[in-house]
């Protein structure tokens, strides 16, 4: 048995030894195959890794290809813009240059026209003087004559010699100054007709007049009472809210509202409209309307300064300017309608400017603007012109529009071609006939002060102010003026108009010489 056992531990020490073997021998073949296997993927993913790091980098190499187009197309887009703008910076360079040489040659022929005038006038003076020292020889040379052939004194002599002379004097100085105002006349049309003439052809306004009060109609006979109240009561909450004084007389179906504000005015108008269509009048309900009212009157105002600006065909102002310009909707001056008056000024200005060469859009913002100064002249110390022009400075507006706007009424000097245009537009539509409204009592004595003044000089037979004192007819003596005398009468008589009284537009002065010979056949 002990040798048995012995035999069997041997067997086992031998099978335990060769399976040993066996595992070495099977885990190193493993070991081998898992290690060649390692081996190829690691080479795989060595081959996939250059793969891939070929394909990123024909990426980015393809991506900083299309980038470089990208900047390329970028770049030359950029060239072909700033070549454009300096093609058109370079168009209005030769355009202004061409401009200006124009200016250069107009002014140079207008140097050579007035060299030319003046050499014309000295020409004339030297004539003149040669004309005087004739006749002064002339003179001495009579006096001395008729002296010693009528026996006359020296002195008297010298009265027939100058009465002669004057009288001379008289027919050549007027047939003088009718050739003068006649070359004037041809000369100054052919300037101010496409200017001031024009511009009142191609344009035309309508005017509106104003009241301090307005009447409201009312329906039935108890709504007065309702519009007072109990012991006031309405009608107070109505003054109070409004700021209007309210007017109830016996006047029937009728309430007159009063007011300087036109705007209040307007307000109060509308509020009481609508109450009495209403027919709730009591403070609540009054209170109620009014603010409702207020608020749409403030729209309505913005419309109307948008509407002005879009008429005039201006670009949109600031929302305060444009509210101001509706404000001059409910403005008046003289019956005339101050944003109508606005918007016709700017068209006028804008007329004139194009026919003298000047800026359109600066002369048009410039006559809607003028007069903005009376939206708020009541609330601020100055004048409209001055008021307007620190108004709408402080908005950001040009230097060149801001002077005009001070300048129209000549407070301050002109600064540019801005002012004397929008004065002119001013004057214009102030003075068209029927813009601006007058009292009868004014109009009266303007026809009077017509007629005594062409009453007034020597030889005048009768004088009547026609076509509503656009005119003065003044009818003359045959035998005491002639034909060259006629001319200087109405000179003379024109000129006394002007320095004694104020009138729109302008007067016409019509001198009338008739001699009539009147024979009987028997």
């Amino acid at each position: 048995m002990t040798w048995l056992a012995s035999v069997e531990w041997v067997c086992a020490a031998l099978g335990l030894g060769a399976g040993i073997w066996v595992g070495f021998l099977t885990w190193r073949q493993v070991d081998r195959r898992t290690a060649r296997s390692l081996a190829q993927r690691q080479q795989a993913l060595l081959e996939q890794a250059r793969r891939e790091a070929e394909t990123l980098q024909r990426e980015a190499r393809l991506a900083a290809e299309e980038l470089g187009l990208q900047r390329r197309r970028q770049v030359e887009e950029e060239i072909s813009s700033r070549r454009a703008d300096l093609e058109k910076t370079a168009t209005k360079l030769a355009q202004r240059e061409a401009a200006l040489e124009l200016q250069g040659q107009t002014l140079a022929e207008r140097e050579r026209a007035l060299a030319e005038a003046r050499a014309a006038l000295e020409q004339r003076e030297a004539h003149l003087r040669a004309l005087q020292t004739e006749a002064e020889n002339l003179l001495r040379q009579r006096r001395e004559t008729l002296a010693a052939a009528a026996h006359l004194t020296e002195a008297e002599a010298r009265v027939t010699l100058r009465r002669e002379l004057e009288q001379e004097v008289q027919r050549d100085a007027a047939d003088l100054t009718r050739h003068i105002l006649e070359k004037a006349r041809i000369q100054a049309e052919e300037q101010a007709r496409h200017i001031i003439a024009l511009a009142i052809q191609r344009y035309a306004g309508e005017h509106a007049g104003e009241t301090s009060t307005c009447a409201v109609t009312l329906n039935g006979h108890d709504i007065k009472g309702r519009i007072i109240g109990r012991e006031g009561r309405n009608i107070r909450a109505f003054e109070t809210l409004t700021g209007v004084t309210v007017l109830v007389d016996d006047t029937p179906g009728t309430v007159l509202l009063s007011a300087f504000d036109p705007v209040r005015r307007e307000v109060a108008r509308q509020a009481m409209e609508r109450l009495v269509a209403d027919g709730r009048i009591h403070p609540g309900r009054i209170e109620e309307v009014v603010k409702k009212v207020s608020e749409e009157m403030e729209e309505t105002i913005f419309r109307a300064g948008e509407e002005a600006v879009f008429k005039v065909g201006l670009p949109p102002l600031p929302p305060e300017i444009v509210r101001l310009l509706g404000r001059l909707r409910f403005r008046h001056s003289f019956a005339q309608n101050i944003l109508d008056h606005s918007v016709e000024v700017a068209h006028l200005a804008g007329l004139m400017a194009a026919e003298l060469g000047a800026s359109v859009p600066l002369a048009r913002r410039a006559g809607l603007l003028h007069d903005i100064g009376k939206a708020v002249n009541h609330e601020v110390e100055g004048s409209h012109a001055a008021v307007g022009a620190e108004l709408i400075r402080r908005y950001g507006e040009c230097p060149e529009v801001v002077h005009a706007v001070a300048s129209h009424h000549g407070e301050q000097p002109h600064q540019s071609i801005l002012g004397p245009l929008v004065s002119a537009a001013d004057a214009i539509s102030a003075s068209r006939p029927g813009a601006r409204s007058e009292s009868m009592t004014t109009y009266l004595q303007r026809l009077e002060d017509l007629e005594r003044i062409g009453a007034s000089f020597p030889g005048v037979e009768k004088c009547y102010a026609v076509q509503a004192g656009r005119e003065v007819r003044v009818i003359v003596k045959p035998e005491a003026v002639d034909d060259l005398g006629a001319h200087l009468l109405a000179r003379n008589i024109a000129r006394k108009i002007e320095a004694d009284l104020l009138y729109p537009g302008q007067i016409r002065v019509t001198v009338v010489r008739e001699t009539r010979c009147i024979e009987f056949a028997k």
